[in-house]
């Protein structure tokens, strides 16, 4: 069994090699090096051998980043998704089915999605007949603190 201090290091490195070649600097050097071997190929005759061990390389490459990537990406949608669930706990009136929603069954998605449509609709048509005043700072700023745990309420 892989240990869970181990599973956080190459978390920590796959987070760093994604953070690294998602910089144009690391495009660039990859444009580098393969216009580089390929004038050195065209130079030399297009060996048989360079060929192949250029195409080995290249797909452990490709086959390390297509994994690194899943893991960050992963890795940050889970994160999104952990912060909008706190988003919809925090709204009374949310429903709190949608925490969970990545996890209901195909048809109970389309379902609710059919009903927040039906809803998004309805408050279109309520709201083009109505004025709504913005928010000022001061009533924004109370409303957080009435949302914020452990602040006083006003």
């Amino acid at each position: 069994m892989i240990s869970t201090r181990f599973r956080q290091n190459v978390s920590h490195v796959l987070q760093r090699l994604d953070v690294a070649t998602s910089r144009v600097s690391a495009t660039a050097f990859v444009a580098v090096i393969l216009l580089t071997f390929n004038i050195t190929l065209a130079v030399r005759g297009f060996p048989t051998s360079w060929q192949v061990y250029f195409t080995t390389v290249s797909n452990t490459v490709i086959l390390i980043f297509l994994f690194s990537f899943k893991h960050t990406d992963h890795r940050g949608l889970t994160a999104l998704q952990l912060k909008l669930d706190e988003v919809i706990r925090s709204i009374p009136a949310a429903n709190d089915h949608l925490v969970s929603i990545e996890r209901a069954d195909e048809n109970e998605i389309v379902a609710l999605e059919k009903e927040q449509k039906s809803v998004h609709e309805s408050l279109k048509g309520a709201q083009e007949g109505s004025e709504i005043e913005p928010i000022t700072e001061q009533e924004l700023a109370a409303l957080l603190r009435l949302r914020r745990p452990g602040s006083e309420n006003l």
